[in-house]
């Protein structure tokens, strides 16, 4: 009866629209005109590659602006407005990292269980401490190899007295403090650290109190020169601006695993922060096209700001061609066959994914400014699994500076070499050490690894007097280093994904388990029509209704490990 009525509904319409007023047939509806015609051939190339187009169109446009416009010495002023618009850009992409840190992180872990999150965090600090460990020994034999320290260079006028009191005992204590922060909100604008005091005595303070006092005439008792100048240095620990990234880091992670623990009364935050990293990353796509100009006036500005670039480059090249082969070394040759190895994919494919993040790196000189287009990248791009890059990329953005031990080791025994010191094998080991220790502890921000440098040779008892050599030219080894961080963030996440891919095949399957299964039966079977049974409570019901929908998912999630296992093992004897 039905079927009559939609008939004759039909006919009725059909009447009503009349004949056709012309001779031509409609389109079919599988040819609509608004439909989006495929590229093919260069367009294809072009539209998939256009943002790495302009990215690497401001760097080159502001090495040639740089260059042209340093014969004219300009002012100080028109340096500056040169610099104004790269300014703004790299605010622009600060602005977004905390953000984008925080819902990643929780978003990420949250979609993974408890015991999946330590087992990818397991994975991933295994493979930062590697890779850090040996960066910092490929370091040291080109160092020892190339040795770039000329003695010629030492300037004893330029030496300074000052000697500051680092030693890698508090680099290492202000870790543990950043790592676990008092105050989440102190936390986003304030970090932890060692600083060192004179102690206050009553001695100190009646010197000075005798001197204001007796100041006139020379009969005036002072107390002896030696007394008067002894200080006694203490430690009081301080804060200081910046984002400690490194404890927000380590709360998003355990907010967000203990969020995926509640079940569905937490889904509602998941969501909440999964929306606010889709909608960073569509400010970061809006941010992008303005890279042109934001890359081109960071590098041009950089170029005319430095003194003597031709005397800088000359005095200080062979330091830089160490670091610089090194940092080819580790990119074109070990990363590759890492990845080749573990995932058996073509490495420098992916390599070549990763150029754009990479250009923004090098000219932002910060891995964190470059953390937004590395996730579009990672995501969209490479196709990596957003569950890996979530919790991997915010941890070695603070973490795996895998440039920056490089960068140390070769730093610290360029100045010994410099001040003619030999270094034996327990100098050389203690410099291994302390590089890949102070690398993990090193922030994401530009030249920190000067900072650090500081606690290597106060290790090995060298000049710390002679880091104000590298300040000329740490702008440039700065940049060239920082793409090894970034890039060893993105391999990192690669390599991992793969390790982890069973389990999350397996959590896959439990996640499409538990969809399919009728809502209001967790066990997908329904309950008798009169609700309870006979002397059975509404708890007891819940909760042999959860231990069977538990039941019922690791069965199917081990049912899954061993068909991954059989197509494995199935593949290799193909192979």
């Amino acid at each position: 009866m039905e079927m009559e009525k939609s008939d004759k509904f039909s006919d009725y319409l059909f009447a009503k629209m009349g004949p056709p007023t012309s001779t031509e047939l409609p389109p079919k509806t599988t040819e609509r005109s608004d439909a989006p015609v495929e590229l093919t051939g260069y367009r294809r190339w072009l539209s998939e590659n256009l943002m790495l187009l302009v990215t690497l169109s401001g760097v080159l446009l502001g090495v040639i602006l740089g260059l042209s416009l340093r014969p004219l010495n300009l002012h100080g002023d028109s340096i500056m407005l040169i610099s104004y618009p790269g300014e703004l850009f790299m605010r622009v992409l600060k602005l977004m990292i905390l953000p984008l840190v925080i819902s990643s992180l929780i978003a990420g872990s949250a979609s993974l269980n408890a015991k999946m999150n330590g087992k990818i965090a397991l994975r991933t600090l295994v493979y930062f401490a590697s890779t850090s460990f040996f960066n910092a020994a490929l370091g040291i034999a080109l160092v020892m190899l190339i040795h770039p320290g000329n003695p010629d260079l030492h300037n004893a006028d330029d030496r300074s007295t000052d000697r500051r009191a680092v030693n890698l005992l508090d680099s290492l204590l202000d870790l543990g403090r950043n790592v676990f922060p008092d105050n989440l909100f102190q936390a986003s604008i304030q970090q932890a650290h060692t600083v060192y005091l004179p102690k206050p005595s009553i001695l100190h303070a009646f010197n000075e109190t005798m001197n204001d006092t007796l100041a006139s005439g020379s009969e005036a008792q002072r107390l002896p020169e030696d007394l008067a100048e002894e200080v006694v240095l203490v430690r009081d620990i301080q804060y200081r601006s910046g984002t400690n990234t490194l404890g927000i880091v380590f709360f998003c992670l355990v907010f967000g695993t203990f969020l995926g623990t509640i079940g569905q009364k937490g889904q509602v935050v998941v969501d909440f922060f999964a929306a606010i990293f889709e909608v960073i990353m569509k400010m970061v796509t809006c941010v992008m096209w303005l890279t042109p100009v934001g890359i081109s006036s960071v590098i041009a500005g950089k170029i005319l700001s430095v003194g003597d670039l031709g005397l800088v480059m000359s005095q200080l090249m062979w330091f830089i061609v160490t670091v610089a082969i090194g940092v080819f070394i580790y990119q074109f040759v070990v990363m590759q066959a890492i990845y080749f190895v573990v995932v058996r994919r073509n490495p420098f494919k992916f390599y070549a994914g990763l150029i754009q993040a990479m250009l923004t790196a090098f000219a932002t000189a910060s891995t964190a400014a470059a953390l937004p287009i590395t996730f579009r990248c990672m995501n969209e791009k490479l196709k990596v699994d957003p569950r890996i890059t979530r919790f991997v990329l915010p941890i070695g953005c603070n973490i795996n500076m895998d440039g920056t031990a490089l960068y140390i080791a070769v730093a610290s025994i360029f100045i010994a070499q410099m001040s003619g010191m030999v270094l034996g094998f327990g100098e050389l080991l203690t410099v291994l050490l302390t590089s890949t220790a102070a690398s993990m502890s090193s922030a994401s921000v530009p030249s920190a690894a000067l900072v650090l440098l500081l606690v290597v040779l106060t290790a090995i008892d060298a000049p710390v007097q002679d880091v104000t050599l590298l300040f000329a030219v740490d702008w440039f080894v700065d940049r060239i280093r920082t793409t090894n961080n970034m890039l060893g963030d993105c391999y990192t996440a690669a390599v991992v994904e793969e390790l982890s891919r069973k389990e999350l095949m397996a959590l896959d399957a439990a996640s499409v388990n538990y969809q399919d299964m009728p809502a209001g039966t967790p066990n997908g079977h329904g309950h008798h029509d009169g609700g309870l049974l006979e002397g059975q409570t509404e708890l007891e019901t819940n909760s042999k209704c959860v231990m069977t929908m538990t039941d019922s998912v690791v069965v199917d999630m081990s049912a899954v490990m061993n068909n991954v296992n059989l197509q494995q093992e199935h593949c290799n004897r193909r192979v």
